[in-house]
């Protein structure tokens, strides 16, 4: 089981960023455990300053914007 966390402050970009990992882990039928992480001072512990990011198995993968489909695709089969 992979775990994944969105980093980001809540906004629409942060939400539809962890809705497009859930959807397509669902359509894989992938094993996750999605975590949203809002508070500032936690996401400074990965050293993102633009979010949303995307931290799986506590490295991360993406930030700064919305992941590509096949992004996210590739780090789920990964």
């Amino acid at each position: 089981m992979k775990h994944i966390k969105v980093l980001g402050s809540g906004c629409a970009k942060c939400q539809k960023t962890a809705e497009l990992i859930q959807r397509i882990a669902d359509e894989q039928n992938a094993q996750i455990n999605l975590e949203k992480i809002t508070d500032p001072m936690q996401i400074m512990t990965y050293n993102v300053m633009s979010t949303p990011a995307v931290v799986i198995d506590e490295t991360v993968v993406h930030k700064g914007s919305i992941p590509k489909t096949q992004d996210v695709e590739g780090w789920l089969a990964a």
